[in-house]
């Protein structure tokens, strides 16, 4: 689970590095987000001619975090560290052409097909 103000590892070729969550959509007011969501933050590190620059906000699909995710059939999965894709606010398309670390399964469980036919593995 990620907090607010939670920093996450950006793992496409979108330019972004490293993301600061500041809002996590959807009802309730909820302050903690989790494998599959997409939440907002502003970008803290890039490269210098990336498609987004530093300081930008961004919407966040978390692909992967280092709390465990436990799964309907008995199996566990953690990363070594929080890690998300930059997507379109509004579709959920992925704005990069590559995506450069392994994702979970309940991404494609989910619907976002795109992220998961552009990354190398799904865990």
């Amino acid at each position: 689970m990620l907090i607010e103000r939670s920093r996450v590892t950006i793992v496409d070729n979108s330019g972004a590095l490293q993301v600061m969550l500041f809002a996590v959509n959807g009802k309730n007011n909820r302050h903690f987000a989790r494998v599959g969501q997409i939440v907002r933050g502003s970008v803290k590190k890039a490269q210098p001619n990336g498609k987004v620059s530093k300081g930008d906000v961004v919407s966040i699909l978390i692909t992967g975090t280092v709390r465990k995710i436990s799964r309907k059939d008995g199996t566990s999965i953690r990363f070594s560290k929080n890690m998300g894709v930059v997507v379109n606010k509004t579709s959920g398309e992925p704005i990069a052409t590559r995506v450069l670390a392994p994702v979970c399964r309940e991404i494609k469980d989910l619907g976002y097909n795109k992220v998961v036919s552009l990354a190398p593995e799904v865990l």
